[in-house]
C-alpha cells in the first residue's frame, strides 16, 4: 500500500488573505465629512496645484471645487473641536477662517477669481435660498405654514423693540451718544445685511448727510458682521438647549400643532428619493425666483419676498402635484445638506470684510452689539412661550432679524440645525430689514 504523498501547495481556500498594513488602514478610517482623509488630501493637492499654476478654471466648476474642499474640512473641524462644536462651530469656521484668509492675503488670487465667480457671477447664495425656501414650504405642513407666518411678526416687533432699547440703554452706558448708537449701530444690525441693508442705508445717510457713501460704509459694516456672529453662537447654544431639553423645540418646525403625524406625512420622510423628481424640484425652485424677479418691478416688493408668498400661497390652495412638492422637499434636503458648509465659505471670503471690522472694534462697541442681537433673541424666546410656538424656533427666527441678510440666515440656522426655518427667516430678515431701512432714513432726515 502506497503512502500518500503530501501536496507541498496548499488548497486555494487555504491561503490567508494578506491583511492590509494596520497604518493604512486606520489612515483610510479618519474621514474629512464623508470623504476618507487620504482621498481628500488627493483631491485638496489638485485643487491646490491648478490654483497655483493658474489652471483653476474662473468658473462655477473652479469655485465648487473650491469652496466644497474648503468647506467639507472647515465644517467638520468645526463639528469635532470641544467647545467651538457646542457654540456653532461648523457655520463660525466655515465663515471666519476664509475671511481671515482673505484679510491677510492667504486665498491665491485664481482661487478668489473662482470663488467670485460662482458666488457673484453664477448666484450660488440665491439658487441655494431658492432651493431652500420653496423645498422647505412646499415639503411643510399647510397649518404649521399658515400659522407660522400670522404669528412670528409677534416676537419680530416686540424683539425689535426690546434691542433698540437694550443697544440705547448700554450704548448710553459705555459713552456712545443716542444717534451713534441707533444710527450707526443698532440699524446696520437690523437693516437685513450688506447688499439689501447697508449699501442702500449708506446711500439714503449719504444724501441726507452730505458725506461720501464709502466713508459711511465703512461705518456700517462692523456692526452688521459682530451681530452676525454673535448670533450664530446664540443660534448654537439654542440648538444645544433644545437637545438638553426636547420639550422647548420642534426640531424645526415653528409653531405647536399637536399634528406630529401630519408634519411627518407633509415631510415626505417615508417616501423614497426620486431623482428626476428632484430635476423638477430644481426647475419648480429657479421659475419661482424668476417669477418674483418678473413681478417685483410691477408690484414694488422685493422678489425673494414674492417668492416666498407665492410658493405661500401655493401650498395654501394644494394645487402643487404632491410628487413635485416631494420633488422640491428632497432636493432642498440635499443641498441644505452638502452644500450649507461650502456655501459658508464663499460668504467667508467674499461678504465678510474683516478690514471696516478691525479698525473699528473696541470693548464697549462689542457689548452695545451683544446687547442688541441678545435682547433680541430673548424676546423671541419668550414672546414664543406665550403664542404657542416653539421657543427655540421663536428665538432662532427672530435672531435671524439681526444677520447679514440671507448669508446670515443660512449661517445662523445652519448652526442651530434647523433649515426648515428659512421661510420664515427670510421674512424676518427681509421685511424686517427693509422697515428698519425706511424708519432710520424718514428719522435721521427730520433729526438733520
Amino acid at each position: 500500500m502506497k503512502k500518500e504523498v503530501p501536496n507541498p501547495s496548499p488548497k486555494f481556500s487555504e491561503i490567508k488573505e494578506i491583511p492590509p498594513s494596520s497604518f493604512f488602514s486606520k489612515i483610510t478610517s479618519y474621514k474629512v465629512g464623508v470623504v476618507p482623509l487620504p482621498l481628500y488630501l488627493v483631491l485638496a493637492a489638485v485643487i491646490f496645484m491648478a490654483s497655483m499654476y493658474g489652471k483653476l478654471p474662473a468658473d462655477m466648476i473652479g469655485g465648487f471645487a473650491v469652496i466644497i474642499v474648503m468647506g467639507v474640512l472647515l465644517g467638520d473641524i468645526g463639528l469635532k473641536v470641544p467647545i467651538l462644536k457646542e457654540i456653532g462651530g461648523p457655520a463660525i469656521m466655515s465663515i471666519m477662517v476664509p475671511s481671515i484668509m482673505v484679510f491677510y492675503n492667504l486665498i491665491n488670487p485664481s482661487a478668489l477669481k473662482s470663488i467670485t465667480a460662482v458666488m457673484k457671477t453664477s448666484n450660488f447664495l440665491y439658487l441655494y435660498i431658492s432651493v431652500l425656501v420653496v423645498g422647505s414650504i412646499l415639503g411643510m405642513n399647510r397649518k404649521v405654514l399658515v400659522q407660522g407666518f400670522l404669528r412670528m411678526f409677534v416676537p419680530l416687533i416686540v424683539g425689535t423693540a426690546a434691542a433698540i432699547s437694550a443697544g440705547l440703554l448700554v450704548g448710553t452706558l459705555f459713552g456712545y451718544t443716542i444717534h451713534h448708537t441707533f444710527f450707526y449701530i443698532i440699524i446696520p444690525i437690523m437693516g437685513g445685511g450688506i447688499g439689501e441693508g447697508i449699501l442702500p442705508l449708506s446711500i439714503g445717510y449719504s444724501g441726507i448727510l452730505k458725506i461720501p457713501q464709502e466713508a459711511l460704509v465703512g461705518q456700517l459694516i462692523p456692526a452688521a458682521v459682530i451681530g452676525n456672529i454673535v448670533a450664530i453662537i446664540c443660534a448654537g447654544l439654542l440648538k444645544r438647549l433644545g437637545e438638553k431639553k426636547p420639550e422647548l423645540t420642534g426640531n424645526g418646525v415653528l409653531v405647536k400643532t399637536g399634528d406630529d403625524l401630519g408634519l411627518l406625512d407633509a415631510k415626505g420622510i417615508d417616501k423614497p428619493i426620486d431623482f428626476p423628481l428632484m430635476g423638477a424640484g430644481l426647475l419648480i425652485a429657479c421659475t419661482f425666483f424668476v417669477f418674483g424677479n418678473l413681478a417685483s418691478p410691477f408690484i414694488g416688493i422685493p422678489g425673494a419676498i414674492i417668492m416666498i408668498f407665492t410658493a405661500a400661497i401655493i401650498k395654501y390652495l394644494n394645487i402643487m402635484p404632491a410628487r413635485m412638492e416631494q420633488g422640491s422637499f428632497h432636493l432642498y434636503k440635499f443641498v441644505s445638506s452638502s452644500l450649507t458648509w461650502p456655501l459658508m465659505v464663499g460668504l467667508g471670503v467674499l461678504y465678510t470684510p474683516l478690514k471696516d471690522v478691525v479698525a473699528t472694534v473696541t470693548l464697549g462697541y462689542l457689548v452695545v452689539v451683544a446687547s442688541v442681537v441678545l435682547a433680541m433673541i430673548s424676546s423671541g424666546y419668550f414672546i414664543g412661550r406665550f403664542m404657542n410656538m416653539y421657543p427655540v424656533e421663536s428665538a432662532l427666527v427672530t435672531g435671524c432679524h439681526s444677520g447679514l441678510g440671507g448669508t446670515g440666515d443660512v449661517a445662523i440656522l445652519s448652526a442651530s440645525n434647523r433649515m426648515e426655518l428659512m421661510p420664515f427667516a427670510q421674512i424676518s430678515t427681509r421685511i424686517g430689514g427693509a422697515s428698519m431701512i425706511v424708519i432710520a432714513t424718514i428719522l435721521l432726515k427730520l433729526w438733520h
